[in-house]
């Protein structure tokens, strides 16, 4: 039986004892009296409890005790007792007995329930798939359903149309909503090349794209398997919640040992009456909160991260982040773009471009396709050249209109007539480590274009949050130690190590270990050894591959704000682990003196049956301090802002 169909057998089977406690003062008896009691209980004890009979039985046997141990225990002497009285002419406690299993299960049914309200959002990604799509089959345009679609298909993506699985576009273009896997909230534009992820919305143009991944091998599927995983997972500080209930459970049976003999020794109570102290006690003080206290803030902190891309693949990964000194970072593709970039054109801006653009318009080096890209945006377009003349590594040369007309890096082109203001711009570029090709005509330098790796708009913006947060900063590049000083004062790191080769990040690595827990954050493709010698590797735009990377957390928008935005989700997580267990514990603790009588001389006394509503309400507040994480503030996207 499931928990709720246990709940429901138990709340019936005592609903009448339930009504007989208050109907017993104006003389209404339950009829059949305590044999009609003898018989609900033991159905409830039989079905209701039956599992929790059970596990308490097997960990006897191993010579153990759990949290079950101290519900079948209480339960079971409130019932074998009232046995026993009913025999004997004296009190029975068969609703005691029945009430306790039915609160338990009640708190057992809303934890659940939340707790499949902090998971649901994730596994429900799935569910927003398009269940068909339109398919190209022997020169016709067919619709099929989502399971049907192989590796290889066309398929036909139209305006407000959800794309139906993974692929790469082959024809057309548009802008596509991705909030839904990814949570970026603004559009990607996508055109030919690019991949797409099922499941996302097309908004603008209608394209053709090629399918490369379905099933559970699509994006969203990889995403909901890795969150399921991490919420079923164990962080490191669950062993401590487990020591605890291991001399906990032991320690309350013996304390509601000793409160059945103070009643009856020094008190003169009746049996009866020492017994149920004795009851109270073991269950007000059983410890189910202490064992849901990790699991509940696990699952909610990493289905949050889920959300807005920040995978975190399980509770030992999260508990290291929250406690990470230093972040090191990797530099080309992970603080800069990875790939050059036009930063100054010096010189008659359209002839300068005009010129390069008619050189470099058919070279695929990526300088050249840097130099393109940048004319492109402008709507430039290049012109014909004739005698077109390439000297590897240093320039190119051609003839336009009749005029010889070259490009290429100072060396290149060291013999021809420099102008003054292109001489000083020359030498201030160089000063900033940017890479300059100069533009000739007619043996006359017209003007130069300045290319660098930029950094990205987020690098700046999240280092600056995780140096407020008092974490050390440091870059770890194979890059000569002058570019790399460059990017560090442009988007201001703490600390530069400059060529390394890449077989030597990970001693890197483990020689900053020694200060404190260390980060890494690269791309997830070359830094596979420095992802994994770290305490919490971090990889960076996983692309649609992310169950392959090395990297405890995915960073699925390739967004570097993401990293104080995961550190910080990582802390709060861990934080309210720790509040949920220091809560759970001392709710059971405060509980027993109130349980055991100690304030019974003033009125103050816990029947089993309020002491298990009690122990429900515990689990629930732990699960409730839990689904607080869905609204902690986190650091803001200040790129975008």
């Amino acid at each position: 039986m499931t928990i709720q169909q246990r709940f429901l057998f138990s709340f019936i089977f005592s609903l009448p004892m339930f009504i007989n406690m208050f109907t017993m003062p104006w003389g209404w008896m339950l009829p059949g009296g305590t044999w009609t009691q003898l018989g609900l209980t033991t159905a409830i004890m039989l079905i209701a409890a039956g599992p929790f009979i059970q596990s308490s039985w097997a960990a006897l046997k191993n010579h153990q005790a759990n949290m079950d141990t101290l519900i079948a225990v209480g339960t079971l002497t409130a019932y074998l007792y009232s046995i026993y009285a009913m025999f004997h002419q004296q009190d029975v406690f068969f609703e005691s007995a029945a009430l306790v299993i039915t609160f338990i299960l009640l708190g057992q049914v809303l934890e659940e329930r939340m707790q499949r309200q902090a998971s649901r959002s994730i596994e429900n990604l799935l569910d927003l798939q398009a269940p068909t799509a339109e398919v190209s089959k022997d020169g016709q345009i067919i619709k099929v359903p989502l399971a049907e679609i192989a590796v290889g298909d066309l398929i036909r993506v139209k305006p407000g149309e959800k794309i139906a699985v993974d692929g790469v576009i082959t024809e057309g273009e548009s802008t596509i909503d991705e909030s839904m896997v990814t949570g970026e909230s603004l559009p990607v534009t996508k055109s030919v090349a690019d991949e797409v992820i099922g499941a996302t919305v097309n908004q603008t143009g209608t394209f053709w794209f090629r399918a490369t991944k379905v099933g559970a091998d699509t994006f969203l599927a990889q995403i909901v398997e890795l969150v399921k995983k991490a919420q079923t997972s164990h962080a490191p500080i669950q062993k401590i919640a487990d020591r605890i209930a291991n001399i906990f459970v032991p320690a309350v049976l013996i304390i509601a040992l000793l409160t059945f003999d103070v009643w009856v020794l020094f008190f003169q109570a009746s049996l009866g009456q020492a017994l149920m102290f004795a009851v109270a006690v073991i269950v007000i003080a059983c410890p189910c909160a202490l064992g849901i206290a990790t699991p509940t803030a696990l699952m909610v902190g990493t289905g949050r991260g889920a959300k807005m891309g920040i995978l975190i693949k399980n509770g030992e990964v999260l508990e290291a982040a929250a406690r990470v000194k230093t972040v090191i970072f990797d530099k080309t593709g992970t603080l800069t773009v990875g790939q050059p970039q036009v930063t100054d054109v010096i010189g008659p801006r359209d002839q300068v471009l005009a010129i390069a653009a008619a050189l470099e318009a058919a070279s695929d080096h990526p300088l050249a396709q840097a130099i393109n890209a940048y004319t492109r945006k402008l709507n430039l377009t290049p012109a014909s050249v004739t005698a077109f003349r390439e000297q590897q590594g240093q320039g190119v040369t051609a003839e336009l209109a009749g005029k010889k007309i070259a490009l290429g890096n100072p060396q290149f082109l060291a013999h021809y007539e420099y102008p003054t203001s292109i001489q000083q711009s020359l030498t201030r570029l160089e000063k900033e480590v940017k890479t300059v090709m100069l533009i000739g005509q007619e043996q006359k330098i017209l003007g130069l274009i300045a290319l660098q790796d930029q950094p990205k708009d987020s690098a700046q913006p999240a280092l600056a949050e995780l140096q407020k947060r008092q974490i050390q900063t440091v870059m770890l590049t194979g890059d000569n130690q002058e570019v790399a000083e460059a990017v560090a004062q442009e988007v201001g790191i703490d600390q530069v190590v400059a060529q390394v080769l890449p077989e030597e990040k990970a001693l890197h690595i483990k020689s900053l270990q020694e200060k404190g827990p260390v980060a890494f954050v690269g791309d997830g493709i070359n830094d596979a050894p420095a992802l994994t010698q770290a305490d919490v590797g971090i990889a960076m735009g996983a692309g649609t591959d992310i169950a392959l990377e090395s990297g405890g957390i995915i960073l699925v928008r390739n967004d570097l704000e993401d990293v104080p935005r995961a550190l910080e989700l990582s802390h709060q997580t861990l934080r309210r682990i720790k509040i949920n267990l220091f809560w759970a514990f001392i709710y059971n603790t405060l509980g027993i003196p109130i349980a055991a009588g100690l304030f019974a001389g003033v009125g103050l006394t816990l029947s089993p049956e309020l002491a298990g509503l009690g122990m429900a309400l515990s689990s629930l507040s732990v699960v409730a301090s839990s689904l607080l994480l869905k609204w902690t503030s986190l650091p803001q996207n200040q790129a975008s802002a």
